[in-house]
């Protein structure tokens, strides 16, 4: 077939638009800049009728463009047609969203303009502005509404007069100066009313109403301080008229969610079965009148984080089971069970049930979106997703993320995420991120698992696997794997993340020379004790706000006594060669490991100087790369965007740096670096 000129020139045309279509057609992988505008949903509340469901959205600010500070807290409804309204937006951070009891106004704490300190607010469902219902001197941290919709129930400090602080008598007694927050009730909406404390021994964190509006469920502790709001946090009925204790629930060990009965003769609590049960994750029947405690499904090989009444004689419960959650409904006499929504498809956090118990509320995440609202109809097998708040999402290549399982070397069975580069070549090998939970009293779900300080997708397509390791110690396979590592700290625990490593490159993907490790806090931990008891088995780490020495921690942390009971289980002076043997700085003369330590000024729960003992005697051996990097006011991780963006812009190319550097040559010095931050805020082309 002979062809004209013409039409030569027409197909080569088409052919090249064609050609150009594909290529602008192809996804780009998840960059920092995607990181740092992803937007989320925090909490949600679903409305008493079931016909509403109000959400916190996590709306980042943009380096160079906002005022730096942390993500702005928006209030957003979505209806029963899943059609979502903004409510309060742009510059605000909104918080505790409830609702009154005729679902017709949505609730939330927020300090707006004019408000010294944060004051409960209410916005009608259909339309009109925000009022504020009640405000204290001191500001509202929680609060409960009476069933009647006319009264509320906060929790708030009392005002205290410091004269002298004007004339230069600022300091501060340690953990003296704090002041004991107090039960409040004061009529809605009338903030001229004086409102009327109730005496209830201790710091109160919680406060809910009783069904019929005559008693408080009130949660306290011995002090405001963290180590005491952790541990010693317990339930008590008082009566809402004249004070007075009518019982108080004796649970062992942490406490989480409460939830009255309807019949109000019961409480339900997700609470620790003992004092060295890591986290609340039993669920526990209180009765009213006699205190006594009864534990539901004892056996389950999972955590419990919600509970939920469904009538008088049968709870709800959402549990992490796994690396997923389930949903199951359970009755109070033990007489029948039944797994609503088996571990599988989307995580969920965060549970809010209307009045009749129809229709809830969740927070729900998959492997290739941030936590979206999800509306369950309860009885049904899954939940429907109802907000779609990252669109653009599904224009980037993800690389696959799967569940691994995986034998430690003394045979103990260790789940972990795994994420493989976006452009995997089958036979080739890559370098690997090992990024290490906190806790350890948590788990890496099957979920969205990228952040500022989680490489996730950002490391999958820059060409690394991404590995989740959910060590003994982990919680969601129930109390005894979650206690297994007391008492052997950078024991067993350390060692099942080296095996993991060990899985990976027996699976043929990871490269054995070019494995780094990161992780916050205990992960923080683990970096640091891999990048010098393990030094030979790691080419790269970034330490976040993690300890490095055992004994100065136990007498710096704000949290003592949970170290003890649910950690160490033993007291440093009755074993100093222990903390000692256990503390990264101890073996710090084998460290080879290049290591970045990132660390905020005003971290109580590790103090920074974890950081500078670590780097100071690194440095001093002068065996390997090392930088220290702070964060002025930042605390226990980054909050403000800034810090966020600095910090994954770091991580991120220390990485690159030493995991694909040339290996036939020395490992390079630690390079003087200009971050062009707004170029990382760019999409790649």
């Amino acid at each position: 077939m002979r062809w004209k000129t013409g039409q030569i020139t027409l197909v080569f045309c088409v052919a090249v638009l064609l050609g150009c279509g594909s290529v602008l057609a192809e996804k780009r992988s998840l960059t920092i800049g995607d990181v740092a505008r992803t937007q989320m949903v925090y909490s949600t509340s679903v409305s008493p009728d079931g016909e509403h469901i109000a959400y916190q959205l996590v709306n980042r600010r943009t380096p160079f463009q906002d005022k730096d500070g942390s993500a702005w807290l928006e209030l957003h409804v979505v209806d029963s047609k899943n059609r979502s309204r903004p409510f309060v937006t742009g510059k605000v951070s909104v918080r505790a969203l409830g609702w009154t009891p005729d679902s017709q106004t949505v609730l939330y704490l927020s300090k707006r303009t004019g408000d010294e300190k944060p004051a409960l607010y209410g916005i009608p469902i259909d339309g009109g502005e925000s009022k504020r219902l009640r405000s204290h001197p001191t500001g509202i941290s929680r609060y409960s509404v009476h069933p009647d919709g006319k009264t509320v129930a906060y929790v708030a400090t009392p005002k205290t007069d410091e004269p002298n602080k004007s004339h230069g008598f600022k300091q501060d007694v340690f953990e003296e100066n704090a002041t004991l927050a107090q039960v409040w009730i004061a009529p809605l909406g009338d903030d001229a009313v004086e409102a009327r404390a109730v005496s209830v021994s201790g710091s109160v964190s919680g406060v809910h109403w009783g069904p019929k509006g005559k008693r408080l469920l009130v949660i306290a502790s011995p002090s405001p301080r963290v180590d005491d709001v952790y541990m010693k946090s317990r339930a008590h009925v008082v009566d809402a008229t004249n004070g007075k204790l009518l019982q108080t629930f004796k649970t062992p060990g942490k406490l989480g969610r409460t939830r009255w009965s309807p019949d109000g003769r019961h409480v339900a609590m997700v609470a620790g079965r003992d004092a060295h049960d890591t986290r609340p994750g039993r669920i526990v029947i209180g009765d009213v009148k006699t205190g006594a405690l009864t534990e539901l499904l004892p056996q389950a090989l999972w955590h419990a984080s919600d509970v939920h009444w469904l009538d008088d004689d049968s709870v709800l419960y959402m549990a992490t089971h796994g690396t997923h959650t389930t949903i199951g409904r359970v009755d109070t006499d033990h007489s029948d069970h039944k797994v609503l929504v088996r571990p599988e498809g989307p995580v969920f956090w965060g549970i809010s049930l209307s009045k009749k118990g129809r229709v809830a509320a969740l927070n729900g995440s998959t492997p290739h979106h941030a936590y979206e609202v999800f509306r369950y109809r309860v009885g049904r097998s899954s939940a429907q997703r109802v907000t779609h708040h990252n669109p653009w999402l599904k224009d980037r290549a993800m690389g696959k993320q799967e569940v691994v399982t995986y034998k430690a070397r003394d045979g103990l069975s260790i789940q972990g995420i795994l994420i493989r580069p976006v452009d995997e070549k089958k036979g080739q090998r890559y370098p690997l991120v090992v990024q290490v939970h906190g806790g350890p009293e948590s788990s890496i779900d099957n979920a969205w698992v990228t952040g500022y300080s989680r490489l996730g997708q950002v490391g999958a397509g820059r060409g690394f696997a991404v590995f989740y390791p959910n060590y003994r110690g982990s919680t969601g396979r129930g109390l005894a794997f979650a206690t297994t590592s007391q008492g052997d700290p950078a024991g067993k625990e350390f060692d099942d993340i080296v095996d993991g490593v060990d899985h990976l490159i027996a699976m043929g993907l990871v490269d054995k020379d070019r494995v780094g490790i990161t992780g916050g806090s205990y992960g923080g931990y683990a970096t640091a004790w891999c990048s010098t008891f393990y030094s030979e088995r790691f080419a790269a780490g970034v330490m976040f706000v993690g300890l490095s020495d055992l004994i100065s921690k136990l007498g710096t942390s704000d949290i003592p006594e949970e170290m003890y009971q649910v950690h160490t289980r033993f007291r440093l002076w009755d074993d100093w060669k222990k903390a000692l043997e256990r503390s990264p700085i101890y073996h710090v003369q084998k460290a080879k490991t290049p290591l970045l330590i990132m660390h905020g000024t005003a971290d109580t729960r590790v103090h920074p100087g974890q950081s500078l003992e670590l780097y100071r005697h690194i440095k001093t051996l002068n065996q390997t790369p090392v930088r220290l990097v702070l964060y002025p006011g930042e605390g226990h991780g980054n909050r403000r965007a800034a810090s966020r963006l600095d910090y994954n812009l770091r991580m991120v190319r220390w990485m690159e740096r030493y995991l694909k550097r040339d290996l036939s040559k020395p490992v390079p010095p630690v390079p003087t670096e200009e971050f062009d931050y707004k170029e990382a805020l760019m999409p790649t082309k």
